[in-house]
């Protein structure tokens, strides 16, 4: 069940956005980056890797067997010729086999071997979540690039149309040359703000693409008319609680404690003995020896036990347990460490996404109120009791608010996501809500 309820927004704004027919939304882009980022893909060999790291621990505790194969020829030459025995040599196969039926060290490493693989998985969720927040960060900061260079575009319509009502009630004698020069100042800096917004939206635009490997990617704008986000349920200990269990960080330092204490137990077994089964089997072909002329072949079968008891390694086992104590006692606190980190992240999070939704209702009833005041000034000064810079200032006010209105839209949005990586949850599907938002 979705943990966010959701309440309507008003999106109107996006129908002046220009964007292409062909663009993509941000699951598109998520699958495409999955498959392209040099970082996420770095990752998931590395998980690999440590996959087939983690089932080497195992062959500690399985048998094992070697084959070794040897021939020689020996010659034996003397101008005595008792002594000249000539050519001879042998021909041997051993098989040899052990396995180990007590050592407590390999039972360890095991162990270890399989919290290696949740240690892996932790890894590999971490990158994961990375991958959505980076592409969630680059395709939000596309639209908000696009938003702010519509909006100085229809500030300039607005400052020219302002700049040419200027000139013309100067040659009519209605205005002074103030205005006029007011307004064209205003032009000139608002086309200014335009060279910068188009070099913004075509940076960010190089970063989404280098993040999804596609060409000129068009990110869908929201929708005109779009529900969005509020934190369900509203209580930030409900986050907190969750990420205990949930976030790869603390799973990572969990499973650390479990390998340090498993260390601590193989340092212990250095106290104790080994034993083995051990066979063997071997043939050998002899043609003749430095005694004999005689060919003749042997079989020799072994099967017995192998018992290894330590007496005193100079005191490096007790020493060796006293490392790994500490190193344990280390791993606990990097565990208490992780889970005060992520609790105050999740916070942080939590009411990142409250002050962006109260930012959102705030920017919104400035966006209607700066829109009537605009309507009220151009009045005025059509009517005389108004001067030109006045509705200039209340031009540019609106288109202010318009572009910090979209940029925390797009704030919240990628809020309830970070939200979720704060506290471990973030899962691809959760891009599905903020995806339906995008116009079609």
């Amino acid at each position: 069940m979705n943990p966010f309820r959701l309440i309507p927004v008003s999106l109107a704004f996006t129908a002046l956005l220009p964007w292409p027919a062909q663009a993509q939304n941000l699951l598109e882009l998520y699958q495409s980056a999955r498959g392209f980022d040099a970082s996420y893909q770095s990752a998931k060999l590395q998980f690999e890797a440590n996959l087939a790291k983690a089932e080497q621990a195992n062959a500690g505790l399985l048998p094992s067997a070697n084959l070794a194969v040897g021939i020689n020829r020996v010659n034996i030459g003397s101008d005595v010729p008792a002594f000249d025995r000539g050519s001879y040599g042998n021909q041997s196969a051993t098989l040899s086999a052990s396995h180990p039926l007590y050592r407590p060290v390999n039972a360890a490493t095991a162990q270890q071997g399989k919290k290696q693989v949740e240690l892996a998985q932790a890894q590999l969720n971490a990158a994961e979540q990375d991958l959505i927040i980076r592409v969630g960060q680059a395709y939000f900061d596309v639209l908000a690039a696009g938003d702010s260079l519509n909006f100085v575009q229809a500030q300039k319509t607005a400052v020219s149309e302002q700049l040419a009502s200027a000139k013309r009630n100067f040659e009519v004698g209605t205005s002074t040359i103030t205005d006029t020069r007011e307004a064209q100042a205003r032009f000139d800096l608002v086309l200014a703000q335009e060279i910068a917004a188009e070099n913004d939206l075509r940076v960010k635009k190089i970063a989404l693409d280098q993040l999804t490997g596609k060409t000129n990617a068009s990110p869908n704008p929201l929708g005109s008319a779009v529900q969005m986000a509020a934190v369900s349920p509203d209580e930030v200990q409900f986050w907190v609680t969750q990420s205990e269990a949930m976030h790869p960080s603390i799973r990572q330092a969990s499973v650390g404690l479990d390998i340090a204490q498993l260390e601590t137990q193989k340092a212990q077994a250095g106290h104790k003995p080994t034993l083995d089964l051990t066979g063997s089997y071997s043939v050998t072909q002899n043609n003749g020896s430095s005694s004999t002329a005689l060919d003749y072949r042997s079989n020799v079968a072994a099967l017995g036990l192998a018992l290894n008891l330590p007496l005193f390694a100079g005191y490096a086992t007790q020493n060796r347990i006293k490392e790994t104590l500490a190193l344990e006692d280390k791993a606990r606190t990097d565990l208490e460490g992780a889970k005060r980190t992520v609790a105050q992240a999740t916070r942080t999070a939590f009411f990142g996404v409250q002050s962006g939704l109260g930012q959102v209702k705030a920017l919104e009833a400035a966006e209607a109120s700066s829109q009537s005041a605009l309507d009220a000034t151009k009045l005025g000064y059509q009517v005389g009791v108004r001067i030109n810079i006045d509705v200039l200032n209340a031009q540019s006010s609106l288109f202010d608010t318009k572009a910090k209105l979209a940029k925390a839209r797009y704030d919240v949005l990628l809020g309830g996501l970070k939200l979720r990586q704060a506290n471990g949850t973030l899962k691809s599907e959760d891009l599905s809500s903020v995806n339906a938002m995008l116009a079609k």
